[in-house]
């Protein structure tokens, strides 16, 4: 398989994924999230059932088709699956699992791929969307897709098993949803464009929501580990490809496990601020690093450098900048706005991600590696500018406070419009303690 080729296996991902995140919202909002759920694990079957049997090029492009679809899917509906259904205490925690079960995914992979055959590898791999689909039939319908529908038997349940039966915060927070679907019903139309620029919180979350997934995607993790294997060369290791990959799979799940960890304790903004100082850190490093062997120098006895650079920088993504703006774009959105806000946001980055993936080749000729380092360095640095300016703290607040501040206003003489549901215990927390 030719180069051009080969960059458009993982091109025809990223095309069809952000076709899929412009119809997965409206499948969504008509059938569930739910049937959705379960039906986002077919495609998935499809591609290692026809991997199982490829015998000709064209056969893996089909494959890479269907991953695509089950991709534009997963990031669509997972981070509105755990939004719907989480309670506002761990709501971090739960948003960042995503990209752990992913970097763990990716481990495994490298694990397996290391130790198998191709075959065997692609039978062992359908095994998990099989148990997924089998698993999701199980799980409950999220109680604001229910209300919405005016099932409100049928969402008192949902709600009932998700807070662990207790009835004080189940009636709360039905409350809560049954008011959030009256307004939205009292408007009598539906959400179009337009409404994307209806209010100061509106537009201030879609800013932010396109911004953080603009640094995601510019922050370079696609360059780092397509060159890992060049780095550890740099260094003068000697271990084999898939050695290196493990490692680097094995740094990408700590940085993400710190993550889930501390999503819900550090806060939002600590963890991005530090995840793009660290990223932006290590791009120059290694951009001083590979420039100064451009140049002639021997750098020979610093090689270790390298390494240490790529494995800061992994465990500085997984940390915040990785699941980060999944949490937050749960978080700052009105739900009535929510669903087109994500499908724009999950076309830009799938589209983001096939530029990086066709032009990078072509950049890297231009500028040298060196240069798509400094450049990806200072990518870091602006979005650190842009985390630091626009974006609020978010742990633990309900949303309704959040879309307030964002709006500038803050209504104190109503203690029953900010209730959080991030003790399930049932205890309210006091307004003095959310402003």
């Amino acid at each position: 398989m030719t180069d051009e080729a080969a960059s458009w296996l993982t091109g025809i991902t990223c095309l069809t994924a952000a076709g899929v995140s412009l119809v997965v919202g409206v499948l969504a909002n008509r059938y569930g999230r739910k049937m959705v759920g379960c039906l986002m694990g077919l495609p998935l079957c499809g591609c290692w059932l026809v991997t199982i049997f490829a015998t000709e090029q064209w056969h893996l492009f089909v494959a890479r088709f269907f991953s695509g679809v089950s991709g534009g899917m997963a990031l669509f509906l997972v981070p509105l699956y755990v939004s719907e259904i989480a309670a506002d205490g761990i709501r971090g925690m739960l948003g960042s699992l995503m990209v752990f079960l992913l970097n763990g995914g990716i481990l495994l992979g490298y694990i397996l791929g290391a130790l198998v055959s191709y075959r065997l590898f692609s039978i062992v791999a359908l095994l998990f969307p099989l148990f997924y689909v089998a698993f999701f039939l199980f799980v409950p319908e999220t109680p604001v897709y229910l209300v919405r529908r005016n099932r409100l038997g049928d969402a008192a349940r949902s709600l009932t098993w998700l807070r662990d039966g207790y009835k004080p915060t189940v009636e709360r927070e039905m409350s809560r949803l049954q008011a959030e679907a009256k307004e939205q019903n009292v408007s009598g139309r539906s959400i179009g464009l337009s409404d994307l620029f209806r209010d100061r919180a509106t537009i201030k979350g879609l800013i932010i929501t396109l911004g953080l997934f603009g640094g995601q995607q510019f922050g370079g993790i696609f360059l780092m580990i397509s060159y890992t294997e060049t780095i550890f060369k740099m260094s003068g290791s000697s271990l084999p490809p898939n050695s290196s990959s493990i490692i680097v799979g094995l740094i990408q799940v700590f940085g993400s496990c710190m993550s889930t960890t501390l999503m819900e304790r550090a806060g939002r903004r600590p963890l991005l601020l530090t995840s793009c100082f660290g990223m932006g850190f290590c791009h120059y490093v290694l951009g001083a690093f590979c420039y100064l062997q451009t140049l002639g120098y021997d750098v020979s006895r610093f090689s270790w450098i390298s390494i240490v650079a790529l494995s800061i920088f992994m465990v500085a993504y997984g940390l915040g900048i990785g699941p980060g703006p999944y949490v937050v774009s749960s978080e700052i959105l009105s739900r009535d706005i929510s669903n087109l806000v994500i499908t724009i946001a999950m076309c830009f980055v799938w589209s983001v991600a096939f530029v990086v993936v066709k032009l990078f080749p072509t950049v890297t000729h231009l500028i040298g590696v060196h240069g798509c380092f400094f450049l990806l360095g200072s990518f870091c640095a602006s979005t650190f500018v842009f985390v630091f300016v626009l974006i609020p703290e978010t742990k633990g607040q309900p949303r309704q406070l959040i879309l307030d501040r964002l709006n500038g206003i803050l209504d104190t003489t109503d203690k029953g419009r900010y209730v959080s549901s991030s003790n399930i215990s049932g205890k309210t927390v006091p307004l003095s303690e959310l402003v």
